[in-house]
């Protein structure tokens, strides 16, 4: 009896432990089974490219690009009892007031940005911050209702785009152009819209977003194997100009300070390197930032230097002259009856400023005579001229770095078949041309004759670094280099002795010619001037081809009290810059 009652607590342990390992097969069984929410043992890190910057011959960033992150919460997700301490954290870490964090976090439950427009440097910050605030335990997990699943939401601070920034402000704008904003999937690009940014899209613009993925270890970093996969950032080009910031924050403080002398509409500049086309400044006294474009500044969006086409007036005549000259259609010491101020051809009367009786051909460009230049330029035939002016450059872009230039017109042959307008060809009423045109044409009388094209962008630059040259444009033989010359000794005796005299600085190669020419509105001539200088000055090193146009001064319509003096002072500024050395002979 004894025995079989021990056989039946033997039998009954047996039982109960086959129930309760079959119990706990059934449970890893179910276990196994039950789908669950497993972290992945794969991970993906991902980071955009940058636009390209736009930096000056002397290394400063003029526009560049800045990542921005925006910061993200869940307000269900933040412990109540460490709100407060949450808003005082965030609002150290960021730098944005801590009652503006709270207005934002009371206006609404779930889900809150709390920025925008985090910079790269305080996104890194946050990030810290995130996981700093889940080891104090300042976010609690949460159950869902439907699923039953417990989760837990931080900080996110999550990359949401890029802000193009201008460290320089209105620097050289508006040939710099400036950009506007899109938006994919949630991400915010920049695109270039006018003058370099636009021009430039495709070199400046990301070439490849950074990606890395594989699996990953406990600390949820990617172990870098044969399964791993990773593609760099390729950034965008940077676009290096030939224009150093110290001598071009100059030209513009002086063309600012002159507009003002001078009641002008606008004052333009451009100085360029007679030997190699590069352009060291490119000025405009109309300019705006691009970052906070106002209504105020839509007339000066468009690069005045390119895009205002306008009737050159009296600096034609040096071109006009180097035909004749080149043609050997004139000798610069042939006489021209000056008509003592007052000639007629056909219905119109032509007139000077100051009445001369005889003057010799190459004082007609010295001290600017209308009447001589109406007479000698009907040697040439109207193909001659027409032909001549566009040898010159004009209806042709001036140059490949910028966009929506204005060509302007010269008089078709027909046109310039008739006396009349011949002669007001000759000395620039009746054609359209902008300033980089002028620049590109007087090039030829600094550089032997040969026409050189201004060069803005010097070269690009890659995301290693590394320089990616842009080959000058062939220079283009338009007249002889004997005529060249011949002109280029006028034009010295232009500021010398004739309208140029307030140009002259001691120890440097200064030639020019001054131009003042009415304005057109609405197809009719007003009581309204563009005046303009366009000539050279060279040391025995350098050689710059020089220009300015003053649009519409009140104080005087005479470019020898307008544009000259620009000029001039300009002149000054590179010789304190060091660009022209002049040579004093003790």
């Amino acid at each position: 009896m004894k025995n079989q009652n021990k056989s039946k607590k033997i039998f009954l342990l047996y039982t109960l432990i086959s129930i309760g390992f079959l119990i706990f097969l059934s449970v890893m069984l179910l276990t196994v089974l039950k789908s669950r929410h497993l972290p992945s043992l794969y991970t993906k890190n991902s980071s955009k490219a940058q636009r390209g910057s736009i930096i000056s011959a002397d290394g400063f960033h003029i526009a560049t690009t800045k990542k921005l992150y925006k910061a993200v919460v869940n307000t269900l997700y933040i412990d109540p009892q460490k709100m407060q301490l949450f808003v005082e954290l965030f609002s150290i870490y960021s730098g944005i007031n801590s009652k503006s964090i709270q207005k934002k976090l009371a206006k609404r439950k779930g889900v809150v940005v709390l920025s925008y427009n985090i910079s790269e440097k305080r996104a890194q910050y946050l990030k810290k911050l995130a996981y700093e605030l889940r080891r104090y335990d300042v976010f609690i997990e949460r159950r869902d209702p439907h699923t039953g699943r417990s989760s837990l939401h931080g900080l996110s601070v999550i990359e949401s785009g890029e802000s193009r920034e201008y460290p320089y402000g209105n620097l050289m704008t508006p040939f710099i152009g400036y950009p506007h904003k899109l938006e994919e999937n949630g991400y915010t690009y920049i695109q270039g819209v006018k003058g370099l940014e636009k021009k430039f899209e495709d070199a400046l613009s990301a070439k490849q977003n950074e990606l890395s993925q594989g699996k990953r270890d406990v600390n949820g970093y990617i172990i870098l194997n044969k399964e791993s996969f990773s593609k760099p950032n390729i950034n965008g080009l940077d676009i290096k100009l030939n224009i150093p910031v110290g001598l071009q924050i100059r030209i513009e403080k002086m063309i600012d300070s002159m507009k003002e002398q001078l009641e002008a509409k606008q004052i333009i500049m451009v100085i360029m390197d007679s030997t190699n086309g590069k352009v060291i400044t490119m000025a405009s006294s109309n300019r705006f930032f691009p970052k906070n474009i106002k209504r105020s500044d839509y007339p000066s969006l468009n690069s005045a230097i390119t895009e205002y086409s306008f009737e050159p007036g009296s600096v034609i005549k040096t071109l006009t002259f180097a035909l004749l000259l080149d043609k050997g259609l004139v000798n610069p010491y042939d006489l021209v009856n000056g008509h003592n101020g007052r000639f007629k051809i056909g219905r119109k009367v032509i007139t000077d400023e100051h009445n001369f009786d005889w003057l010799s051909a190459e004082n007609v460009i010295v001290h600017s005579s209308n009447i001589g230049m109406a007479q000698l330029v009907q040697k040439l035939s109207g193909v001659e001229l027409n032909q001549g002016y566009k040898s010159f450059g004009f209806t042709k872009k001036s140059t490949n770095d910028l966009i929506y230039e204005k060509v302007g017109s010269v008089p078709s042959i027909k046109r310039l078949d008739n006396e009349i307008y011949k002669a007001t060809a000759s000395y620039g009423y009746g054609m359209r041309a902008n300033l980089l045109q002028l620049i590109r044409a007087y090039s030829v009388f600094n550089n032997n004759g040969r026409m050189i094209t201004p060069k803005i962008v010097n070269s690009f630059i890659d995301t290693r670094g590394q320089s990616i040259n842009i080959e000058n444009e062939e220079q283009i033989q338009v007249i002889k280099s004997s005529t060249a010359n011949r002109v280029k000794k006028i034009l010295i005796k232009t500021v010398n002795e004739g309208t140029g005299k307030k140009a002259q600085v001691d120890g440097l190669i200064i030639g020019g010619k001054t131009g003042t020419a009415h304005i057109v509105e609405e197809g009719l001539y007003v009581n309204k001037y563009n005046t303009a200088f366009l000539g050279f000055a060279n040391d025995k090193q350098n050689k710059y081809t020089m220009g300015v146009v003053v649009i519409q001064p009140n104080s005087s319509q005479f470019a020898a009290q307008t544009a000259v003096p620009v000029y001039k002072k300009a002149v000054d500024i590179m010789v304190e810059e060091g660009y022209l050395k002049p040579y004093i002979v003790n």
